[in-house]
């Protein structure tokens, strides 16, 4: 099967200037962005995995966007589409060959962006949570679809800023899902025996700013989900086409922790809405 979100041969990006750097507060070391302005006002954000001076390019953030992102497209839920790039970098004056991520930027012209840790604290109401006020503006279907993708691919990091509202006028909406790099196997898979240690079905601890803190506690506060099925037969779109960029031991097992969190959902959630 062709794959058209992979570009596997090497892309000279030493153009790329690798200025948006930010600490994410779930990652780290510091996650490197670079912003470039493509034909017809179109703008395309690159992103990196971790990256230090010493240590170079590393970590899974990449390939696990674009598993997520795949996911999403099975799911049909709304979300920014990623394409994974084998490139030529430079950083600081040296050059790396590795895999980065490119997507487009998702604003229109005219629209703000406001993180939801901002937004949230500009309208809430005494005693509302920040779900509370989702609901308020009608954004409830968007945020329990994120509730079930984070908990199908172990998202450690929904933290504020990585929701946004966009705004144009009087006119909000919840941006399409973003950032869903921090989860599956990351940053725990540096070992064979660490992959196949990994529990399907944990419960990691996350930094959730709506919601609990608690990945199988949120699926409860799911009251309807209008979403595709996964089938054992869409294990190829989802992970096929990665083994250049990847140990085959990671995607096999990241299929492994999706399928059974999804049929975890499936049977104590899914059928009994």
């Amino acid at each position: 099967m062709k794959h058209y979100d992979i570009e596997t041969k090497v892309q000279d990006l030493r153009f790329l200037q690798w200025d948006e750097s930010t600490a994410s507060s779930g990652t780290a070391g510091c996650l490197l962005k670079s912003k470039y302005m493509g034909t017809g006002n179109i703008s395309y954000y690159y992103k990196l995995a971790n990256y230090d001076s010493y240590n170079g390019i590393f970590g899974y953030e990449c390939i696990n966007e674009i598993i997520a992102s795949r996911l999403l497209n099975i799911l049909g839920i709304e979300h920014l589409q990623y394409q994974l790039v084998h490139a030529l970098v430079n950083i600081n004056g040296k050059e790396y060959t590795s895999w980065i991520c490119k997507s487009k930027n998702f604003r229109e012209p005219d629209e703000k962006k406001i993180s939801m840790d901002v937004f949230y604290d500009l309208n809430k109401k005494d005693g509302e949570s920040p779900f509370d006020v989702c609901k308020r503006f009608g954004f409830e279907k968007q945020i329990t679809n994120m509730f079930l993708l984070d908990f199908l691919i172990v998202n450690r990091d929904r933290h504020g800023a990585n929701l946004e509202v966009l705004a144009n006028n009087n006119q909000m909406k919840l941006a399409p899902i973003f950032d869903n790099g921090l989860s599956l196997l990351s940053p725990y898979a540096l070992r064979k025996d660490q992959i196949e240690k990994f529990d399907n079905l944990c419960d990691i601890p996350v930094n959730n700013f709506i919601g609990s803190k608690s990945l199988f506690d949120n699926l409860k506060l799911i009251k309807k989900i209008d979403i595709d099925m996964i089938n054992e037969s869409d294990k190829d779109e989802l992970i096929g086409g990665l083994e250049e960029a990847v140990e085959e031991e990671y995607l096999e097992k990241s299929w492994d922790i999706i399928w059974n969190r999804w049929r975890y959902y499936n049977d104590n959630f899914c059928n009994k809405r």
